[in-house]
């Protein structure tokens, strides 16, 4: 969720603006900077927040997975699983509703806090796989595993640094497993992902319709894979690994279009310009265990290393450059994570089904770097599920989720910039699953 807040405060708060005084920060160095701060926010599709709801099922225990072979979802998960499902033909598709709130208090003795007011984002999924042999299976998933919308009320003290912003990456991946024995089976899925992204801000110059606008366009695509191993215990226990690739997102010639620019600064922001940035997707590789403890009690827990060292910086570079707007090299210098998610299902009775979990999300920001252009925290998450089927092949699947961005105070220190930020993240979801 993108947020940057270093000179927001400089607009509105004298201790700030004495601060920037006193560190010789010209107008030229502020809008080169706020110029390309805007393009920094864009990495949301590549920063420390991840989407992954991929499954109304999973996403109520906690968002485990990768061990599960209970239909079409294990495409996704880990595709090893997908030739060891159930039944035949599994179909099953969901969306879900986030609603989040990011919260930045600056350092003392300022008193400048800020809130977002964010659009619900929508990530969904769709799986549809069958068993073509009593072996092999094959299947398709759709997912949205990075996203976020974004929206400051008008004129919000931070309107020069972001305004609006709606980001998403689509993967679509076919995908086949084969049981190699009873208990033993592997899979393998071609990941296709594209991203867009759309987004606008404020500049600080006054043009003939008030402040200026710059708003940044631009989509692209690559390509992935996704493969896994299931381990299938006749006493119960199932074993899961899998694995899925980093996917560099290479926009080559996004749009930078400057709006309502004085005519004295025309040169300095040329009204249709393009940049290119690539944003790594970092790569996962997760582990899975479940145990089925009694008829109707399942339990289980998943551990998801994420590598984020693949964030090591961002590059911009302009196709038309002047003495205001240069190409630029940012750190970010990220460290790979390790997530640890439980969770369980408890079955009440043939038609209705209970689960609930529980998470830890590390950040993995270095706390040197702590851009709030994507303010990752610590998170801790608790989950909540219900399944209800009103026949033997039709599930109606609900999920809830409540995720707490740990308070911390973090620094930006190439700008000497700091603050106390936390999140607050409530995401419903609702979904249908259909089997024969």
């Amino acid at each position: 969720m993108p947020l940057f807040f270093f000179y927001l405060a400089a607009f509105l708060n004298p201790l700030v603006i004495q601060f920037i005084h006193q560190n010789n920060f010209s107008m030229r160095k502020f809008m080169i900077s706020t110029a390309l701060t805007l393009l920094m926010a864009t990495t949301s599709l590549a920063g420390g927040y991840q989407v992954s709801l991929h499954g109304q099922k999973q996403s109520g225990m906690g968002l485990i997975g990768t061990s599960l072979q209970m239909d079409a979802s294990a495409a996704y998960f880990n595709p090893g699983a997908l030739a060891m499902m159930p039944d035949q033909l599994s179909i099953l598709g969901g969306v879900s509703g986030i609603l989040s709130s990011v919260a930045f208090q600056m350092e003392q003795p300022s008193l400048y806090q800020a809130t977002t007011d964010n659009p619900m984002g929508t990530p969904f999924y769709f799986y549809a796989a069958g068993m073509i042999t009593n072996r092999l299976a094959a299947g398709l998933a759709v997912n949205t595993p990075y996203g976020n919308s974004l929206s400051w009320e008008d004129n919000w003290a931070g309107r020069f640094l972001i305004q609006d912003i709606s980001l998403s990456a689509i993967t679509i991946q076919p995908t086949v497993s084969y049981r190699l024995t009873h208990n033993l089976s592997v899979g393998a899925g071609f990941v296709y992902a594209l991203g867009t992204v759309d987004m606008e801000r404020a500049l600080p110059v006054e043009g003939p319709e008030g402040e200026g606008r710059v708003n940044i366009e631009g989509s692209t695509a690559n390509f992935g894979f996704n493969a896994g191993i299931q381990y299938s215990h006749p006493g119960g226990i199932n074993f899961g690994l899998s694995y899925r690739s980093q996917i560099d997102m290479e926009v080559d010639d996004a749009d930078a279009l400057f709006n309502n620019i004085p005519g004295t600064l025309s040169a300095a922001f040329p009204a249709e310009n393009k940049v290119a940035v690539t944003l790594p997707l970092p790569a996962n590789l997760d582990f899975g265990l479940s145990y089925q403890a009694t008829p109707d009690l399942m339990v289980g827990m998943a551990l998801n290393y994420v590598f984020w060292e693949a964030y090591e910086e961002l590059h911009f570079d302009f196709e038309i450059n002047t003495p205001n707007l240069q190409d630029s090299h940012n750190p970010r210098d990220y460290s790979n994570t390790l997530i640890f998610r439980a969770g369980g299902e408890y079955r009440v009775n043939e038609g209705l089904f209970v689960r609930a979990g529980a998470y830890f999300d590390p950040s993995p920001v270095n706390e040197e770097y702590f851009s709030p252009e994507t303010p990752s925290l610590d998170v801790l998450a608790f989950t909540g599920g219900m399944s209800y089927l009103p026949t033997r092949n039709l599930s109606i699947d609900a999920s809830l989720l409540f995720l707490m961005g740990l308070e911390q105070d973090m620094m930006y220190a190439p700008e000497n910039f700091g603050g106390t930020y936390k999140s607050r993240v409530i995401i419903p979801g609702i979904g249908i699953s259909y089997s024969l």
